[in-house]
């Protein structure tokens, strides 16, 4: 599966979401930023690439149905609810991260 995390900047949340999962169960996974200083920013082919997508709060949702329009909303997008509150790799936001995503994809434990 093809798996794609998005937050503001991509330094944080979603870096730390790609660096945990990539590879775990054979799932390939990716990170961006919808921010125009995002390391990476999120562009047409990340979501044309992703399986799945997971935003860290609901603004980046919106902000990729502005940029994207129906192309995101015909794929599996799921809001985490992780505030911008932990710095890289996080103790902390690897448990939360590990834990809402199994919610949806089990087989990433």
């Amino acid at each position: 599966m093809k798996v794609l995390f998005i937050c503001s900047r991509n330094q944080w949340r979603s870096l730390t979401a790609e660096k945990i999962f990539d590879g775990v169960k054979g799932h390939q996974v990716r990170s961006a930023g919808t921010e125009h200083n995002a390391r990476i920013k999120v562009t047409a082919g990340h979501v044309g690439w992703a399986d799945v997508i997971f935003v860290m709060e609901r603004k980046h949702l919106r902000r990729l149905g502005e940029k994207f329009g129906r192309s995101v909303f015909e794929k599996r997008v799921i809001c985490l609810d992780i505030p911008d509150d932990y710095p890289y790799m996080d103790e902390e936001l690897i448990e939360i991260l590990r834990s809402r995503v199994s919610d949806y994809i089990i087989d990433f434990s």
